[in-house]
Protein backbone atom coordinates (compact mmCIF):
# COMPACT_ATOMS: atom_id res chain seq x y z
CA UNK A 1 0.00 0.00 0.00
CA UNK A 2 1.52 2.97 -1.29
CA UNK A 3 2.03 5.90 1.16
CA UNK A 4 -0.49 8.90 1.94
CA UNK A 5 0.54 12.20 1.88
CA UNK A 6 -0.64 14.51 4.59
CA UNK A 7 -1.42 18.03 3.72
CA UNK A 8 0.84 20.22 6.12
CA UNK A 9 -1.90 22.45 7.32
CA UNK A 10 0.42 23.06 10.76
CA UNK A 11 3.10 25.86 11.09
CA UNK A 12 5.38 24.97 13.90
CA UNK A 13 5.53 28.74 16.04
CA UNK A 14 8.92 27.90 17.99
CA UNK A 15 10.45 31.36 16.60
CA UNK A 16 7.93 33.10 15.00
CA UNK A 17 6.58 35.93 16.04
CA UNK A 18 2.95 36.55 14.39
CA UNK A 19 1.83 40.39 13.72
CA UNK A 20 -2.23 40.36 13.01
CA UNK A 21 -4.19 43.32 11.69
CA UNK A 22 -8.07 43.37 11.74
CA UNK A 23 -10.42 44.89 8.55
CA UNK A 24 -13.73 44.99 9.02
CA UNK A 25 -14.55 41.87 10.56
CA UNK A 26 -11.69 39.65 8.67
CA UNK A 27 -7.89 38.92 10.43
CA UNK A 28 -4.77 38.83 9.25
CA UNK A 29 -1.86 37.48 10.08
CA UNK A 30 2.03 37.54 8.82
CA UNK A 31 4.82 35.23 10.00
CA UNK A 32 7.86 37.25 11.12
CA UNK A 33 11.35 36.48 12.90
CA UNK A 34 11.20 37.05 16.53
CA UNK A 35 12.92 40.54 17.48
CA UNK A 36 12.66 41.62 14.10
CA UNK A 37 9.42 43.82 13.48
CA UNK A 38 10.89 46.22 16.29
CA UNK A 39 14.01 46.26 14.44
CA UNK A 40 12.30 46.90 11.14
CA UNK A 41 9.80 49.53 12.95
CA UNK A 42 12.54 51.68 14.28
CA UNK A 43 14.09 51.27 11.27
CA UNK A 44 17.63 49.19 12.12
CA UNK A 45 16.39 46.06 9.69
CA UNK A 46 15.36 47.25 6.41
CA UNK A 47 15.88 43.63 4.56
CA UNK A 48 12.19 42.71 3.91
CA UNK A 49 13.46 38.97 3.97
CA UNK A 50 15.42 39.30 7.11
CA UNK A 51 11.69 39.99 8.83
CA UNK A 52 9.34 37.93 7.21
CA UNK A 53 9.61 33.64 7.64
CA UNK A 54 7.03 33.36 5.06
CA UNK A 55 6.43 36.22 2.93
CA UNK A 56 2.52 35.46 2.61
CA UNK A 57 -0.68 36.93 4.31
CA UNK A 58 -2.44 34.50 6.38
CA UNK A 59 -5.89 34.35 8.14
CA UNK A 60 -4.47 32.10 10.55
CA UNK A 61 -0.70 31.44 10.06
CA UNK A 62 -0.64 28.31 13.17
CA UNK A 63 -3.54 26.87 10.60
CA UNK A 64 -1.61 27.25 7.33
CA UNK A 65 -4.76 29.28 6.34
CA UNK A 66 -3.81 31.51 3.54
CA UNK A 67 -5.85 34.90 3.09
CA UNK A 68 -8.45 34.67 0.30
CA UNK A 69 -7.99 36.91 -2.56
CA UNK A 70 -11.63 38.18 -1.84
CA UNK A 71 -10.55 38.74 1.74
CA UNK A 72 -8.04 40.70 0.59
CA UNK A 73 -9.92 42.63 -2.58
CA UNK A 74 -12.54 43.50 -0.02
CA UNK A 75 -10.28 44.75 3.09
CA UNK A 76 -7.19 46.22 1.07
CA UNK A 77 -9.10 46.92 -2.12
CA UNK A 78 -5.98 45.20 -3.73
CA UNK A 79 -4.07 41.34 -3.95
CA UNK A 80 -0.95 43.13 -4.07
CA UNK A 81 0.71 40.52 -1.29
CA UNK A 82 4.12 42.93 -0.81
CA UNK A 83 1.68 46.13 0.07
CA UNK A 84 -0.57 44.19 2.34
CA UNK A 85 2.34 42.45 3.99
CA UNK A 86 4.08 46.30 4.28
CA UNK A 87 0.51 47.64 5.70
CA UNK A 88 0.46 44.84 8.34
CA UNK A 89 3.87 44.84 9.64
CA UNK A 90 4.14 48.49 10.02
CA UNK A 91 0.44 48.85 11.63
CA UNK A 92 -0.71 45.28 12.87
CA UNK A 93 -0.35 44.36 16.25
CA UNK A 94 2.98 42.30 17.55
CA UNK A 95 1.12 38.90 18.92
CA UNK A 96 4.46 37.83 21.46
CA UNK A 97 4.39 34.19 22.03
CA UNK A 98 4.57 32.74 25.75
CA UNK A 99 8.26 33.05 26.30
CA UNK A 100 8.44 36.76 24.69
CA UNK A 101 5.79 38.01 26.97
CA UNK A 102 7.90 36.22 30.12
CA UNK A 103 10.97 37.57 28.90
CA UNK A 104 9.46 41.32 28.65
CA UNK A 105 8.01 40.87 31.87
CA UNK A 106 11.08 40.02 33.61
CA UNK A 107 12.54 42.87 32.22
CA UNK A 108 9.80 45.16 33.59
CA UNK A 109 10.70 43.57 36.79
CA UNK A 110 13.93 44.21 36.80
CA UNK A 111 13.13 48.05 35.90
CA UNK A 112 11.20 48.31 38.24
CA UNK A 113 12.98 46.99 41.01
CA UNK A 114 15.97 48.51 40.03
CA UNK A 115 14.17 52.00 40.30
CA UNK A 116 13.22 51.43 43.49
CA UNK A 117 16.31 50.16 44.63
CA UNK A 118 17.93 53.40 43.51
CA UNK A 119 15.43 55.73 45.12
CA UNK A 120 15.49 54.10 48.47
CA UNK A 121 18.01 53.76 51.50
CA UNK A 122 17.96 52.37 54.67
CA UNK A 123 17.53 55.38 57.17
CA UNK A 124 20.00 53.77 59.89
CA UNK A 125 23.06 52.45 57.51
CA UNK A 126 22.01 54.47 54.78
CA UNK A 127 22.52 52.02 52.29
CA UNK A 128 20.43 50.75 49.86
CA UNK A 129 18.41 47.71 49.82
CA UNK A 130 18.87 44.61 46.82
CA UNK A 131 16.21 43.91 44.44
CA UNK A 132 15.63 40.82 45.75
CA UNK A 133 14.79 42.06 49.43
CA UNK A 134 12.63 44.71 47.88
CA UNK A 135 10.51 41.90 46.02
CA UNK A 136 10.12 39.79 49.14
CA UNK A 137 8.80 43.38 51.64
CA UNK A 138 6.16 44.16 48.63
CA UNK A 139 5.20 39.83 48.40
CA UNK A 140 4.61 41.31 51.93
CA UNK A 141 2.73 44.60 51.23
CA UNK A 142 0.90 42.21 48.18
CA UNK A 143 1.87 44.83 45.70
CA UNK A 144 1.92 43.42 42.51
CA UNK A 145 3.74 44.46 39.25
CA UNK A 146 0.99 45.37 36.14
CA UNK A 147 2.07 44.38 32.94
CA UNK A 148 0.36 47.42 30.99
CA UNK A 149 1.09 50.37 33.73
CA UNK A 150 4.53 52.49 32.80
CA UNK A 151 6.84 51.17 35.32
CA UNK A 152 7.85 54.35 36.65
CA UNK A 153 4.61 55.35 37.79
CA UNK A 154 4.28 51.86 39.18
CA UNK A 155 7.95 52.02 41.08
CA UNK A 156 6.92 55.37 42.57
CA UNK A 157 3.50 53.84 44.12
CA UNK A 158 5.05 51.04 45.28
CA UNK A 159 7.72 53.21 47.25
CA UNK A 160 4.59 55.28 48.97
CA UNK A 161 3.87 52.02 50.25
CA UNK A 162 6.99 50.54 51.11
CA UNK A 163 7.58 54.08 53.48
CA UNK A 164 3.96 53.86 54.75
CA UNK A 165 4.33 50.27 55.84
CA UNK A 166 8.02 50.12 56.95
CA UNK A 167 8.31 46.04 56.55
CA UNK A 168 11.65 46.86 56.05
CA UNK A 169 13.28 50.20 57.79
CA UNK A 170 13.02 52.54 54.55
CA UNK A 171 12.99 55.94 53.62
CA UNK A 172 13.23 57.78 50.06
CA UNK A 173 16.92 58.60 49.47
CA UNK A 174 17.31 62.23 49.69
CA UNK A 175 20.09 64.36 48.14
CA UNK A 176 23.07 66.40 49.50
CA UNK A 177 23.91 69.05 48.00
CA UNK A 178 26.01 72.22 47.42
CA UNK A 179 24.48 75.83 46.14
CA UNK A 180 26.91 78.50 45.52
CA UNK A 181 25.94 81.76 44.23
CA UNK A 182 27.21 85.74 44.06
CA UNK A 183 25.68 87.67 46.62
CA UNK A 184 24.12 89.97 43.97
CA UNK A 185 21.49 87.39 43.21
CA UNK A 186 20.64 85.83 46.65
CA UNK A 187 18.25 87.27 47.48
CA UNK A 188 15.97 86.40 44.43
CA UNK A 189 17.24 83.35 43.16
CA UNK A 190 18.07 81.58 46.30
CA UNK A 191 15.91 83.24 48.70
CA UNK A 192 12.50 83.23 46.80
CA UNK A 193 13.31 80.78 43.65
CA UNK A 194 15.45 77.84 45.48
CA UNK A 195 14.76 77.95 49.35
CA UNK A 196 11.16 75.98 48.79
CA UNK A 197 12.92 73.38 47.04
CA UNK A 198 15.16 72.69 49.91
CA UNK A 199 14.35 70.26 52.37
CA UNK A 200 16.71 71.01 55.27
CA UNK A 201 19.40 72.97 55.61
CA UNK A 202 22.74 71.95 56.65
CA UNK A 203 25.09 75.12 56.62
CA UNK A 204 25.05 78.51 55.50
CA UNK A 205 28.33 80.46 54.80
CA UNK A 206 28.49 83.95 52.98
CA UNK A 207 31.88 86.47 52.28
CA UNK A 208 32.03 89.42 50.53
CA UNK A 209 31.53 88.23 47.20
CA UNK A 210 29.83 84.35 47.27
CA UNK A 211 26.98 82.55 49.39
CA UNK A 212 27.06 78.96 50.11
CA UNK A 213 24.79 76.70 51.10
CA UNK A 214 24.42 73.13 51.68
CA UNK A 215 21.38 71.31 52.07
CA UNK A 216 19.23 68.14 51.24
CA UNK A 217 16.68 67.85 48.68
CA UNK A 218 14.57 65.85 47.53
CA UNK A 219 16.01 64.16 43.96
CA UNK A 220 12.66 65.20 41.68
CA UNK A 221 13.52 68.88 42.84
CA UNK A 222 17.66 68.31 41.25
CA UNK A 223 16.85 69.41 37.91
CA UNK A 224 14.32 72.64 38.51
CA UNK A 225 17.45 74.13 40.69
CA UNK A 226 19.90 73.09 37.80
CA UNK A 227 17.31 75.02 35.70
CA UNK A 228 16.84 78.08 38.05
CA UNK A 229 20.78 78.09 38.09
CA UNK A 230 21.22 77.55 34.08
CA UNK A 231 19.27 80.89 33.95
CA UNK A 232 22.01 82.56 36.19
CA UNK A 233 24.59 82.30 33.44
CA UNK A 234 28.14 81.80 35.81
CA UNK A 235 26.84 83.60 38.74
CA UNK A 236 25.31 80.45 40.98
CA UNK A 237 26.31 76.05 40.59
CA UNK A 238 25.37 73.12 42.10
CA UNK A 239 27.08 70.24 43.26
CA UNK A 240 25.82 66.79 44.64
CA UNK A 241 27.86 66.18 47.85
CA UNK A 242 25.79 62.12 48.24
CA UNK A 243 22.89 61.05 46.01
CA UNK A 244 22.01 58.86 49.31
CA UNK A 245 21.55 61.51 52.39
CA UNK A 246 19.27 61.06 54.84
CA UNK A 247 17.34 64.23 56.24
CA UNK A 248 17.89 64.46 59.43
CA UNK A 249 14.80 64.86 62.33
Amino acid sequence: MGKINQPMTQIKLTNVSLVRMKKGKKRFEIACYQNKVQDWRSKVEKDLDEVLQIPQVFANVSKGQVASNEDMISCFGSTDVDTIILEILDKGEIQLNEKERNANLQQKQNEFLTIISTKCINPKSKKRYPPSMIQKALDQCKFHLSPTRPTKQQALDAIKLLVAQQIIPIARAQMKVKITLLNKIKKQTFDIDIKPLIDSIEEETQNAKMFECIGIIDPVNYREIVEILEKKKNEGSIEVLDMAAKKED
